[in-house]
């Protein structure tokens, strides 16, 4: 027989569990970033001769963007400790869907992407014009368009009165005339 689970709530994580599962997972994102450079530093050096100014200033953007989206999930995921030592705040949740986190991982492994890619020819730098047109779109459609698209506050019952009270004052100001 199989056993049944009733819909309903989801189990919640504890404060401890999601400290745990930061730490992990920003130790995985530590590996993808010493991998990268462990891959694209020898490449570098290996050419270096050939390396134009340009392509090396897009490396400097990369890993300035490798490590700025690193040090905002540690600083987001910072957890807050007692005196005593206890666990106060887990600090924010890497892994929840949907959250902020996602976005900065999502920069931080397309910019990964775009320095291996880069080792092979410096046209692959182009993909880093992603990163921006990302970003606004995410503006848009969270912030800017549902406020420049927001439909007009509906007319409440009060204000319905308020309009009928102001009209009649308006019709005895033109018979008094």
């Amino acid at each position: 027989m199989k056993a049944t689970t009733k819909p309903g709530k989801t189990a919640t994580r504890g404060q401890k569990q999601i400290t745990e599962e930061n730490a992990s997972t920003l130790q995985l994102y530590q590996r993808i970033i010493l991998g990268v450079n462990a891959f694209a530093l020898p490449c570098t050096l290996l050419f270096w001769s050939s390396i134009s100014n340009w392509h090396l200033a897009l490396i400097i953007v990369c890993e300035a963007l490798l490590g700025g989206m690193y040090k905002v999930m540690s600083s987001m995921s910072a957890a807050t400790y007692s005196p005593t030592g206890q666990l106060v705040d887990a600090g924010q949740d890497l892994n929840m869907e949907h959250g902020m986190a996602e976005h900065f991982k999502d920069v931080l492994l397309w910019t990964a992407g775009t320095l291996v890619l880069a080792q092979l020819h410096t046209y692959c730098f182009c993909l880093l014009i992603a990163v921006p047109i990302r970003l606004f779109y995410l503006l848009w459609v969270n912030i800017l368009g549902p406020w420049f698209f927001a439909p007009a506050p509906e007319e409440t019952e009060a204000d319905a009165k308020k309009q009928k009270k102001q009209e009649r004052r308006m019709n005895r100001a033109k018979i008094v005339r």
